[in-house]
Order: C-alpha cells, then structure tokens, then sequence
C-alpha cells in the first residue's frame, strides 16, 4: 500500500491547469507544424502563421493560448494500491483547480447552476473522470476544454444497419455543421458503441490521446484515416475561411454495446486541443 497526501495531487492539478493553458502538447506541435506545410490556400497559410505566433507569445509571456481557458476536465486513473491521506479526494483537485486558475490569472468561466447563471468565480467545480486500475500510481490528464468547439459536439443514436458508413456519415456531419465555430483547424475525438453516455465520454478522452499513437484495431485506423482525408476535403479550412487543413487528426475509441444500437459520439476541440499528462 502506498499513502499519497490529497495535497500533492492539489499541487499536480494546480499545476498542470497552467501548464494546459500556456503551452501546446508536444504532438499537438508536430501536427500543427506539418500542417502548416500542408496548407494549400494562401489564407489559410496565413492564418496558421497568425496561430502560431500566437501559440509562440504564449508560451514566452505566459499569456493563455486562448481567451477562453475552459471547463477543466480531469481524467484520473487511481490505482488500488494507493491509500490518500489529508483529506477527500474529489475536494483536493477541486482546490488544484481553483488555485491553478486563480493564480495563472485563468479566466473563471464556470456558472454555479445552469439556469441561474452565477459565476463561481474560481472556474470549479472540474469535470472529474475516476478509473481505478491495478498498482500503485497515479495516472493524471488534464483537459482544459472550451466551448465554442464544446458546443459543436454531437450525439447519434444510430441503428445497427447503419453500420460504418452510418459512422462516417455521422462524423462528417457534425464537422460540416461546426464549421467555422470550432476554430479550425480542429482535432476530432470519436467514441463509437457503449451506451449514450459511455460513447460522449469516449469521444472527449479520445482528444487526449498522442496524435501519433495509432489505434490496435486495424479498421479503426484505417476509420481514422479516411475521415481525416474527408474532413479535409470538405474546405472548411484554418479559422473557417477556406483551404486543405481543416483537421489536424481523427483519434477514436470503440466500445461494445447492445445488439439494437450504435451509438456515436463526436466530440471536437480547437487547434489548441489543450492536455497535460503526468503520473504521480
């Protein structure tokens, strides 16, 4: 058994939501760069450069990549040799949360309740996904994420004869109908089987996942791959204004589900596609 202070896991959550909001994940880099070389579009070349002078000053002057710092979502893994000591769990990432942004000068944009609108003013409390897995450590991802490529998301109860192309209809749908909205050039997360709200949750952890791991299931990433290409042919382009990027990458996740459904979920983040990772 190994004891861990709910402290240390305040101080890793404080400091992994500055990290997420001032320095883009080293794939996302990558990605970004080879975008930039892939662009076709001379607008679209432009803007890329505008973003990432942008990602540049950021990371220089600690100057958040984006005016909206997000929601925090957190996905632990915890594993069941681990006994937390000092306090609840749940309450100390909560409170790495509220100091991280209120010390990164974050911006607070979490509401109290969804009707009333009343601001909490230290962007808490975080959306928490719990895993308890075998060992002794602690598996952290946080995931700043904003809304206006949060509300471009989508959910298809299809039925089972829809089958993948039903799949790839789904997802080519939802990224025409975000357009512009979700500051392209965007990064799909997928989540395809499970239950309704197995497949969204599927989708959103699929955005965390390094954009050069491919996926152990063949048709799946060969899946990923087309939709890739067809995103990118749809012309949406860098900031919507047209041009060949307007995807960096499509990582999916399947689960097994029900012999009467299929249902799919796309979840999709900005360029920025904001993720830190540590183990404790």
């Amino acid at each position: 058994m190994r004891n861990i202070s709910v402290h240390e896991i305040t101080r890793n959550i404080k400091e992994m939501c500055i990290e997420a909001n001032h320095f883009l994940s080293s794939d996302m880099k990558q990605v970004f760069e080879k975008a930039m070389m892939k662009e076709e579009a001379p607008l679209g070349k432009q803007i890329l450069n505008q973003l990432e002078e942008n990602l540049k000053i950021a990371a220089e002057d600690m100057i958040p990549i984006c005016q909206d710092t997000g929601m925090a979502v957190i996905f632990i893994k915890v594993g069941q040799e681990v006994h937390f000591e000092d306090g609840n769990l749940t309450d100390a990432i909560n409170e790495g949360v509220r100091q991280g942004y209120i010390e990164g000068y974050l911006r607070k944009s979490v509401v109290g309740d969804p009707i009333e609108r009343i601001n909490t003013n230290d962007n808490t409390p975080a959306i928490i996904h719990y895993e308890i897995v075998s060992g002794d450590q602690i598996d952290i991802m946080v995931a700043p994420k904003g809304f206006g490529s949060e509300n471009m998301s989508r959910v298809f109860m299809l039925k089972p004869a829809d089958g993948i192309e039903g799949v790839k209809e789904s997802i080519l749908t939802a990224v025409r109908d975000a357009g512009p909205n979700a500051c392209p050039p965007m990064v799909v997360g997928v989540g395809v089987g499970g239950t309704f709200e197995k497949c969204a949750l599927m989708a959103k952890h699929a955005l965390t996942r390094n954009l050069f791991e491919e996926s152990p299931i063949p048709y799946v990433r060969e899946l990923e791959k087309e939709m890739l290409e067809k995103i990118n042919e749809l012309g949406i382009g860098p900031g919507g204004l047209g041009g060949t990027v307007t995807a960096l990458a499509v990582n999916i996740e399947t689960y097994p589900t029900h012999i009467a459904g299929l249902p799919v979920a796309i979840n999709i983040c900005c360029h920025a596609n904001r993720h830190v990772h540590r183990v404790i």
